[in-house]
């Protein structure tokens, strides 16, 4: 090849050099072979830290991108031909180079001609985090066996996380139409197996740039969430162990999730999304045991004796106080069954998008229903 084939190819490199600083944390690798005569030499480049590492022709290298790149194209009118492969996740990206032209292709991953066959689904439901397409995440959080198909005690917990997906779709798709990339925080993330899923719905399958930071009191689930964005070489997502109300954001949040915090703990992460305006919520709460031990009905004296029915009146009243509190913060609330009762008895999920500023007359309304039960919730504090 000779210096005009290299400066074409340096064209597609800058752009190269352009996606991968801007969206480096979905970076996997770089594949090149050089070809000359009947001869091959082939050259893969990873991440280590913020440089590149490669080898070549018996000489390691550790450089940034633009270093990188003007490597490259010293190294290209010395071969016949170059076909490099930048892949991140969720795509590839082809350029080829002879003596004539270059070209380049971009290919979802779902399109490469190298990925497995697909693995058939239980059923006629069409799902959005698909075992052939998502074979490795679902293996790393014990969904799939080694046998690539759905363990069979595991069909329940698949449906339910792929559930999610369905139902948070409509609102990642609404939060990001206008967004290059979006920013979510999981408070009381536990194994964050919920995150990881959303992670890879949004990069692979929606195509949208994402970060995550997910919280969590529990120094071994932190550890754990730790380990697994590091199998996953998902880089967008970071783990902190910390309590909710001591946590100090250092971005802007598009998206909160909640999920089973128990008891108070669901309104400290409500509280941080009204104190730092985000956007979306998604909660689905846990124990509820805050208003049960405050809360009086006059009249009702004869059934709240009930410990049981006080309890399950004490569900309700909470969520929607708390559904109603949101509303009085400009968010638009909708509330669902997430999963069968079967699986849990606690599976309402509160949806909240902010469409409007405050409105005094619903939260004056919601003060007004908190002193009548005698109440003082925390998410109104």
């Amino acid at each position: 090849m000779n210096k005009q084939i290299a400066e074409k190819a340096d064209l597609f490199l800058t752009g190269l050099q352009g996606r991968y600083e801007d969206g480096k944390d979905f970076f996997l690798f770089i594949q090149i072979d050089f070809s000359s005569g009947n001869k091959v030499y082939s050259l893969k480049v990873e991440r280590t830290g913020e440089l590149l590492s490669y080898h070549f022709m018996g000489n390691s290298y550790q450089t940034d991108f633009e270093a990188f790149r003007i490597f490259l194209k010293k190294q290209i009118p010395e071969f016949d031909e170059m076909d490099l492969n930048y892949a991140e996740r969720g795509r590839n990206i082809y350029i080829r180079a002879d003596q004539k032209t270059v070209v380049s292709e971009t290919k979802d991953q779902s399109e490469n001609p190298l990925t497995p066959p697909g693995i058939a689904v239980m059923g006629d439901r069409e799902y959005y985090i698909k075992p052939d397409k998502a074979g490795a995440l679902l293996s790393e959080i014990g969904i799939l066996g080694k046998n690539g198909k759905v363990k069979n005690d595991k069909i329940r917990k698949y449906n339910q996380i792929d559930h999610f997906i369905e139902l948070a779709d409509p609102m990642l798709r609404r939060l990001c139409a206008n967004k290059k990339s979006l920013r979510i925080i999981d408070c009381g993330c536990g194994k964050s197996y919920l995150s990881f899923a959303l992670n890879f719905y949004m990069k692979e399958v929606l195509g949208k740039n994402c970060y995550f930071t997910g919280l969590d009191y529990n120094s071994g689930v932190i550890a754990e969430s730790r380990r697994i964005a590091e199998e996953l070489h998902y880089s967008n997502m970071k783990f902190i162990e910390t309590d909710i109300g001591a946590y100090e954001p250092d971005a802007q949040y598009d998206m909160l999730l909640t999920l089973h915090a128990c008891d108070t703990a669901t309104d400290k992460a409500l509280s941080f999304a009204l104190k730092y305006k985000i956007p979306g919520i998604i909660c689905v709460p846990c124990c509820h045991k805050e208003l049960n031990a405050q809360y009086h009905m006059d009249g009702f004296e004869n059934i709240l004796k009930y410990g049981i029915l006080k309890a399950r009146i004490a569900d309700s009243l909470t969520d929607g106080l708390r559904a109603m509190y949101l509303e009085g913060h400009g968010y638009d609330v909708s509330m669902l069954e997430y999963i069968s009762p079967i699986d849990t008895p606690k599976n309402l999920m509160i949806k909240a998008i902010r469409t409007s500023g405050r409105k005094e007359e619903i939260l004056k309304r919601y003060r007004k229903i908190c002193e009548s039960l005698g109440a003082d919730l925390s998410i109104g504090k």
